[in-house]
């Protein structure tokens, strides 16, 4: 069962760090999606999540401080699955499905890091500070 626990780590921490890594690389197209959604100083915002996103994932991944961690993830999918996938006010019909997708996705994102809280730390296979 510890090396479930930790293959499901390092997909989802995985997961995670990528997403990061993507905000930073893609720094100006994600800053000006996120004005035109309405996000209060995007480019703060943009760097701010990649961070979250980025130190919550390694988190998960290397069993660090794991409540930290997924209270950053949390903090980082609930106001932006609100923010920039309401897919209730989209009209569109193509938008609105993939804004519901992203939406979904992040509900289940959510799920699963919250029920990594029920697990005890140290988690099993982790580097312990």
């Amino acid at each position: 069962m510890d090396s479930l626990l930790l293959i499901g780590r390092i997909i989802l921490g995985g997961f995670f760090i990528y997403s990061g890594v993507s905000h930073f690389i893609g720094f100006g197209m994600m800053t000006q999606y996120a004005k035109m959604k309405g996000v209060p100083f995007p480019a703060v915002a943009q760097g701010v999540t990649g961070l979250m996103l980025l130190l919550g994932g390694a988190s998960v991944l290397c069993g660090v401080y794991p409540a930290v961690g997924i209270l950053l993830l949390a903090a980082f999918l609930v106001p932006v699955s609100l923010m920039m996938h309401n897919f209730w006010e989209i009209k569109d019909p193509q938008l609105r499905m993939a804004d519901k997708t992203n939406f979904m996705k992040n509900m289940a994102l959510l799920g699963a890091i919250l029920m990594l809280l029920a697990i005890p730390t140290p988690w099993p296979l982790s580097v312990v500070p």
